[in-house]
Formats: structure tokens, sequence, C-alpha cells
């Protein structure tokens, strides 16, 4: 395969995924930077494309947080055995999406022949030599990477491609409405697209994509449907696997794929680290190695143990992500949970489907757990007393939710007014 650019898209402010893109309530974290399986999302990326003969990358960002965080994670690429480049900050005050921030980026650094343009807050497996194959036998401007699903799982949450006779993509709707797709299943774009780096610096200074451009020009609702409309060809490639983490749900979906081995390219990471199997926990004196050979501690399948793991006996492990230096008490269940670094479980604790951001602090005991389902999210640092049950609710990082608070499914807490109304003060 000739020489292939990557271009990474790092832009958002992660609002649907609140709070796993919060470092504190009032400082974003770039989704780029969130982690997955002990590793940020940006590292997965430009490791599985570098692993397929992609060493040049260029980091198409906005906002001093998505850049900043980038740069801090990737450098410009030595340690990964790359190359990385990051788009000026003065282009922050045009940007007006990440079609126009694609484009900008071919024109300042004179890019031509092909690039991969990626999404930073996603994970994939795919064939690119295969992708293009395909994308050239189709003489292609644009090869659009997409993924068959429901359609009822597509509508209001995907952009769906329809393809010609010819196998071109003749109408691109961003999101469409259930009765809009039609039939039941629908090719959603996976937000990923293999570009012809000449053919479309020349369709970008067409007068009307250049007038568009200044006014608003995302991939999906801007540039496809342009680029479709104006006889360009755009073609679309099914690729094996992508995972959505736009939400903490979608997160928690791909985190558990990725724990059972769904992503073959995502595979490198440690079950167990050995520092964590040699560690004794205060209660009984006794490592985890011994406590899951004796069958103390039940670990698995799917699980990912970080460094310097304190596990207590009578600990269920199944399906969860556990980050370093984690305590957990004893008599714990934990089940599809991503826990953050430094963060304490109390003992007796029943967590299932919920993500813990890192330095939480789950104050359960044996006589009052504390029991969390539904998918909650707990931003950093959050405190959570004993007794407390929650149900789907988003916690903002920082916050203290005191015994006997009561808190509606599915709410939303995002201050100290938020957190009296559950325990039913005034504010």
């Amino acid at each position: 395969m000739d020489r292939l650019s990557g271009i990474a898209l790092v832009g958002g402010q992660g609002v649907r995924a609140r709070p796993l893109t919060l470092n504190s309530r009032d400082h974003l974290r770039s989704k780029a930077a969130m982690g997955l399986a002990g590793r940020s999302l940006i590292e997965w990326a430009v490791d599985v494309l570098q692993s397929q003969g992609v060493d040049r990358f260029f980091v198409a960002a906005n906002g001093g947080e998505n850049r900043a965080q980038t740069k801090a994670i990737l450098e410009h690429g030595e340690r990964l055995g790359v190359s990385v480049r990051y788009s000026r900050t003065r282009f922050d005050t045009s940007n007006t999406g990440s079609g126009e921030a694609t484009l900008r980026c071919l024109e300042y650094w004179d890019l031509g022949g092909l690039a991969l343009v990626f999404p930073s807050d996603s994970v994939f497996d795919f064939d690119l030599d295969a992708m293009v194959r395909a994308h050239r036998d189709a003489d292609a401007v644009v090869t659009v990477a997409t993924v068959l699903r429901p359609a009822a799982e597509a509508a209001g949450k995907y952009g769906v491609v329809g393809r010609g006779p010819d196998g071109l993509v003749k109408r691109f709707l961003e999101k469409p409405a259930l009765r809009t797709i039609g039939g039941s299943r629908a090719e959603t774009n996976a937000g990923m697209y293999l570009v012809d780096c000449d053919r479309l610096r020349m369709a970008g200074r067409e007068p009307a994509l250049a007038s568009l451009a200044r006014r608003s020009l995302d991939w999906g609702g801007d540039l496809l449907p342009y680029l479709v409309g104006h006889g360009h060809r755009v073609a679309s490639y099914p690729i094996a696997k992508f995972g959505d983490l736009g939400s903490p749900r979608d997160y928690l979906t791909t985190l558990r794929e990725v724990l059972r081995d769904e992503y073959p390219m995502l595979s490198g990471c440690a079950r167990i680290h050995e520092s964590s199997l040699h560690l004794k926990d205060e209660t009984t004196g006794r490592t985890l190695a011994e406590k899951v050979a004796d069958g103390t501690v039940r670990i698995g399948p799917g699980v990912r143990v970080g460094r310097d793991v304190e596990i207590g006996p009578g600990v269920v492990l199944t399906e969860s992500d556990i980050g370093d230096g984690v305590d957990i008490g004893a008599g714990s269940v934990l089940r599809g949970v991503a826990c953050g670094d430094h963060s304490i479980i109390g003992p007796g604790a029943r967590i299932f489907d919920a993500f813990l951001g890192a330095m939480v602090d789950i104050r359960s005991t044996i006589d009052q757990p504390v029991v969390l389902t539904d998918f909650c999210a707990l931003g950093d640092e959050v405190r959570v007393r004993e007794g407390t049950r929650l149900r789907g609710v988003r916690v903002y990082p920082r916050l203290d939710i005191r015994s006997g608070a009561s808190v509606p499914p599915g709410s939303d807490l995002s201050c100290l007014k938020d957190v009296l109304r559950g325990l039913g003060r005034a504010a």
C-alpha cells in the first residue's frame, strides 16, 4: 500500500458523554483522552492504524482542551513510532465543523494521495488495505466506512447512506426518523472516511462548497450531502466493527465488547497485572492469586485489572475494567463496570452497568451497601455515602451524595443544588 496519512478529528465538547468528558464541573476532558481498557481512545486509534502501515498523522483539533490533552498523550508520536502534527490554534475561530477542519488540514499541510479521516472518540476494527482497494476500484473521491445496523437502532442516532445500482452513494441522511429509512436494516456512517486528497481539495475550492464551509460544514450533515448532490463519486465500505462511545450507555456497551475480545485489534491489554496478583488485602493478608486459586475471589469472564489493585475476599468481578490503585472491599459484586484509577469501593457494594471516574469514593458497608445500576455514571472524585441506591443517575465530578438521598432514576446531578434536591432539602 502506498503511504497513507491519518487525519484525527478531535473536536466537540462531549456533552452526551458527560460526566465522562469532565475533569471537573468547569473543565472539559477531551473525548480523545477518555480511557478504555487501560489506554486513551486516541492511543488505541493510532495503534490500530500504525499496525496497518499508517505512520504519519495530522490532528485536526478544535478547542484548547482537545488540542492540549491530545498532544499531552501523543506528543509528536515518537513513543508510538509515528509522526504527529497539530492544527494551528488560530484555525479554531473559523472552525465550522469537522468537514471544514478536514479541508483546511488538507490545504495547510498540502496533502496529496490518500488519507484516512477518523474519529478520536470511537474504536474500530477493519482491514485498511481492503478498504483502499475498494476505494480505488470505485474511483471514489470519498469512501465512507459503514456498519449495518437494525433500522430501529439507527433511527435518530446515526447517519444513513443509500446506494444506487452502481454501488455508489446516492443519498445521505443525517440521523433520519425510522419511517424515513425504509427497510429493517440500515447502512450507517461510522464517521471514518478514506479520501483522495487532491480531488477533495479541488471540490473544496468550488464556490458553493467554499461558501458552505464558511457557515457550517460537518462531515455528516453537510459535506457528504454536498458531494453526493453535486455529482462527486462517493462510495461506501462496510467495516467489521465500530464502537460508539458517545454516551455512558454506549461507552459501557462497547467496553464489554472490547473485554470479550470482539475487537481483535484491541486485544493487547493485560488481563490482571502482575502487581495486583501479588498484592495482599488488609482483611486476610492473602494475595489475589491465592484467593483466585481457591475461589475466594471470582474474576471473569471479560475482566481487566490494572496495577496495584487490592481486592478483598468474596469479591465477584465480571465484564469489568478496573483501573490502577483501586481498592475493592470484601463481598462486593461488580458486573459491567468501568472503574477509574485510585477509586475506593467499600465492602458489600453492588454495582452493575456503571461508570466510575478516577478517585471515586463508594462508602459502602456490609450492613448498608451502596447499589448502583442501570448505567449510572459518576464523575471524578464523587463520594457516595453508605446505603445509597442510584439507577441510571449521572453525577458530575466532586459531588457528595449523602446517605438517604432519594434521587429519581435517570437524574443528572451537576451541582450541589441538584444534590440537595435529591435529599429533599431546600437549596
